[in-house]
């Protein structure tokens, strides 16, 4: 699949079956992560990978909003410096990254934010110097994703030179 395809037709999913993620695509989505450009390439990002049940369960217990990751194939947690201004913008090119990575071998993912900081940091390990800020669940979709999105027109999203000037593309 190539990239336009791919950011085309991923969509974030929620449910995931209980069919394992073979360890060479659970690599490559690794790779991705080390591999995504970082401010100044300092490659501040430091990436946890959960993949146990009961590891993911207890992911699960310490999000406000990521209860559904306790039946993903694997997460990640993405950890960045707060010290570093670009810090979130980092996490997210990495994400991105792993996402795309993932989705070219048929795998799924979504993210959420509602982290429980303390928790985190205690049950993984989490140097108090990052902060735990995003994390992404994979694994392969519980029913088949038809990959079409629900998108607004660029002519409402994207504009030419100065908001609100029409950009001319159709699509």
């Amino acid at each position: 699949m190539n990239a336009t395809e791919a950011v085309k037709t991923k969509l974030d999913v929620r449910g995931f079956s209980s069919t394992a993620v073979p360890s060479d695509v659970k690599r490559a989505v690794m790779e991705a992560a080390r591999l995504s450009p970082s401010g100044s390439n300092t490659q501040e990002w430091r990436f946890i990978l959960v993949e146990k049940h009961d590891s993911l369960n207890r992911l699960a217990d310490d999000s406000s909003s990521g209860k559904w990751v306790g039946k993903a194939g694997f997460a990640v947690i993405v950890c960045t410096n707060p010290a570093k201004g670009y810090h979130l913008i980092d996490a997210g090119r990495a994400v991105q990254n792993m996402q795309i990575a993932a989705w070219d071998q048929g795998v799924a993912s979504g993210v959420f934010t509602g982290i429980k900081a303390a928790e985190f940091r205690r049950d993984f390990g989490i140097p108090s110097d990052l902060d735990p800020t995003i994390v992404v669940a994979f694994g392969y979709p519980v029913k088949k994703l038809i990959g079409r999105k629900s998108r607004k027109p660029l002519s409402e999203v994207a504009f030419l030179e100065r908001f609100g000037n029409p950009i001319g593309y159709d699509r």
